[in-house]
Formats: C-alpha cells, structure tokens, sequence
C-alpha cells in the first residue's frame, strides 16, 4: 500500500448509461479543426491539418450538471463533439487496429474561453487559459461500442435555450475516429481511460449565466446542462 503526504485526489470518471458503473479518466485529449465549415468559421485556413490540446481529467462535468461561468472572460463560447473512450492504447497505432482500442462514445461540450483563446494564439501562447478551465468538459453518460457499434455518420447538434446553434454529422469529420486515434498516438502514448473529444461542426456561438445546453449524438447519446453564475 502506497502512502501519500496528502489524501489522493478523487478519481474523475464518467457514468455508464444505464448502470451503477463509471469509466475512469485518465486524461483528456480534444481535436482542433476537424469540420471545415468550423474551421471557416474562425477565419483559418482549412488546407491545415488538425491538432491536438488538452483539458484536465476533472475539467468533467456529468449529465444534468451546473458549470459556473468560469472567471476571465467575457466570451464563453460552446463546442458541441462526439466523445471517444478508450480500453486501450499504445503508441503509433495503425488506422485499422485502432477500433479495436475504443470502449465506447459519448457526446460532450468543448466549452471554451474564446476571447482569452485567441490572446493566446495572437500572442503566439498556449491555449490552457483558453480551453483547460474548470468544468469546461461536460460530458454525457457513456455507451459501450459492444452495444452501438463504431459511429461514423449521424446527426450531431446542440440548442441553446431550445434554438438550434450547431447542427452538423459526423461524416463531415475530416479525419475519422480512427485516423485521430493514429495521428494523436504518434504524438503520446495514449492509455486505457483516455478520453478524445473529436471535434465540433460549424455555429459555436457565445453563452451568459442561465443559459441551457441540450446536445445530441444520433446513436450515441444526449446531455444538458446549465451554466450557472460566476463563481
């Protein structure tokens, strides 16, 4: 038994729809421009390939949840994205064994402090104090590939108080789920428990104290939750 100088943090976990039962995270790893017309959207160039950055594993917040309107901005803005939750990992993984990886899917929100996001790129900077804030990962309770298979076209929207703002499918990714698995794997050893948001389609749109989030991923799942006042 190992003993820590201070209590373990808890554990963050997703529940698993349906049961009593969670899936652990180890890290989270989000996919930026993988829908061109999101790419337009922000004025890049969509000739560029994706990228990768990250959120902390306890950045989660669960079905039904409240996440407070994070300090330092003015500009919160939405992402709705297909989930990824991986069994398994390695490294430089092949396009066609990485299925084989993947315990299930949900669907989840990159929420993003817009105006502190692009500070960071003008200046050159990372985006952390843009995109790895508390509660900026709300995700919905998780499915297992054993029972829906492996998505790769459906719709995939979110509405902000009952008005549609993103409405897109996941066969308009430009790099599927398998491909993102290969490409993000040649950059980190990726491991059982890590979760890839897969990225969002066009109509991100900014959001105020009391607003309601309600997505959906066809076949894969739904979540709603509320952004509360600021802390």
């Amino acid at each position: 038994m190992t003993d820590f100088v201070i209590t373990p943090p808890k554990q963050a976990a997703i529940p698993v729809k349906g049961t009593k039962t969670f899936f652990p995270v180890r890290r989270i790893w989000c996919v930026g421009r993988n829908y061109v017309e999101h790419i337009r959207e922000m004025g890049q160039d969509e000739r560029k390939p994706p990228f990768f950055f990250a959120k902390p594993a306890d950045a989660i917040v669960a079905d039904g949840g409240v996440v407070p309107y994070p300090s330092l901005t003015n500009d919160l803005h939405h992402e709705v994205e297909m989930v990824v939750a991986l069994k398994a990992g390695g490294i430089r993984i092949k396009p066609e064994a990485a299925l084989d990886l993947i315990w299930g899917y949900g669907v989840g929100i990159d929420l993003t402090r817009r105006d502190l996001q692009i500070a960071s790129r003008k200046q050159e900077r990372p985006w952390e104090i843009g995109k790895a804030f508390d509660g900026s990962a709300p995700c919905s309770d998780l499915v297992p590939a054993s029972q829906i298979g492996h998505p790769n076209r459906g719709r995939i929207y979110l509405k902000v108080n009952g008005e549609v703002k993103q409405d897109g499918d996941l066969e308009q990714m430009i790099w599927n789920v398998p491909e993102t698995i290969s490409k993000l794997s040649e950059m980190v050893a990726l491991e059982a428990g890590d979760i890839i948001m897969t990225g969002t389609p066009a109509g991100v749109s900014a959001l105020k104290a009391g607003d309601v989030l309600e997505c959906e991923c066809a076949g894969v799942g739904t979540l709603k939750v509320t952004i509360g006042k600021a802390l």
